[in-house]
C-alpha cells in the first residue's frame, strides 16, 4: 500500500488543479485510473453480449363496443402480469374515446398486445419501436465501478487520516462521489425499469350517430322545458298577493276613466 503522504499529495494536486466541479470529477477519474491500475477485462470474440433493448408501442383503433374492447384489454393486462400506469376517458361531439397506457414484461408485449386487439380488423395508427440502449448502459456500468472503486481508496485514506484538516478534505472528496454514484445509480435502475418493462399505449374509440345525438338533445330540450313551467307555476303561486293587487289595480283605472269621459 502507498504510503500517506503520497494520498494526501495526490489530493492536494487535485484540489490546485481543480478549478470547477467538472474538473475536479475529471481528476479524480484519472486519479482512479492511476491509483486502481486494474486492467478491464477484455471481451471474448465468441462471447455474446446480452442486449439491453427499450420497446414501446402506440396503437389507436375503432371499436363497436367500448365497454368490451375495455373488458378484452383488461383481460390481457391481468393475464400477462402487466399493469395500468394511466387510464383516461374523453367525450366529444360524435366520439367516445378510452386511452390506456400499459407497462408490461418485456416478453409478454407482443402476446398482450395480439390478446388486446383480438378481433380488429383495422387501425387508424399502430407504432412499435424499439430502442437499442446496451452501449449506454455498459458505460454507465463501467463509470458506476470506477466511482465506486475510487469511493474506497478515499475511505481507506480516512481511516488513516490524523488531524481535522486531512479528514474534511478526504470527506469532501468521499461526499462527491457519493453523489455521483447516486446520480449514476438512478441513471442505472431508470434504465433497467425500460429495458424489463415494455409501455403499450392503446387509443380505442367508438362513434356515436349524429341520430343518437339529436334525439338526446330533444330528449334534453323536453325535459328542461317541461322543468321550466312547473318553475313557472311555482312562481306564480309565490307572488299571487301582489298578481291580485295588479288586477284590482288594472279594474279600477278602467272604471275609473270610463266614469271620466
Amino acid at each position: 500500500m502507498k504510503n500517506l503522504t503520497q494520498y494526501f499529495g495526490l489530493i492536494l494536486l487535485l484540489s490546485i488543479f481543480g478549478c470547477s466541479q467538472n474538473s475536479e470529477s475529471a481528476g479524480m477519474e484519472m486519479a482512479a485510473d492511476e491509483a486502481i491500475a486494474a486492467p478491464a477485462p477484455q471481451q471474448k470474440p465468441n462471447e455474446s453480449i446480452e442486449r439491453k433493448l427499450i420497446k414501446d408501442g402506440r396503437v389507436e383503433f375503432e371499436t363497436d363496443d367500448l365497454s368490451a374492447t375495455r373488458t378484452t384489454i383488461f383481460e390481457a393486462v391481468n393475464k400477462y402480469e402487466a399493469y395500468v400506469s394511466s387510464d383516461q376517458e374523453y367525450n366529444s361531439p360524435g366520439r367516445e374515446s378510452n386511452t390506456v397506457v400499459i407497462r408490461v414484461p418485456a416478453d409478454n408485449f407482443d402476446s398482450l398486445l395480439k390478446d388486446a386487439t383480438q378481433g380488429i380488423e383495422r387501425f387508424d395508427s399502430k407504432e412499435i419501436n424499439v430502442k437499442d440502449v446496451t452501449e449506454e448502459f455498459l458505460d454507465i456500468q463501467a463509470r458506476l465501478k470506477t466511482k465506486k472503486e475510487l469511493e474506497k481508496r478515499y475511505l481507506e485514506l480516512l481511516k488513516q487520516a490524523k488531524d481535522v484538516t486531512e479528514i474534511l478534505e478526504v470527506e469532501k472528496q468521499i461526499g462527491q462521489l457519493r453523489s455521483d454514484i447516486e446520480s449514476i445509480e438512478g441513471r442505472l435502475q431508470y434504465l433497467q425499469d425500460r429495458v424489463s418493462f415494455s409501455t403499450l399505449t392503446m387509443t380505442f374509440y367508438e362513434r356515436i350517430p349524429d341520430q343518437t345525438q339529436f334525439g338526446k338533445k330533444f330528449k334534453n330540450g323536453f325535459r328542461n322545458g317541461w322543468e321550466n313551467l312547473i318553475w313557472f307555476f311555482v312562481g306564480l303561486i309565490n307572488i299571487w298577493p301582489f298578481i291580485l293587487i295588479l288586477i284590482v289595480l288594472i279594474i279600477g283605472l278602467r272604471i275609473y276613466f270610463r266614469k271620466k269621459k
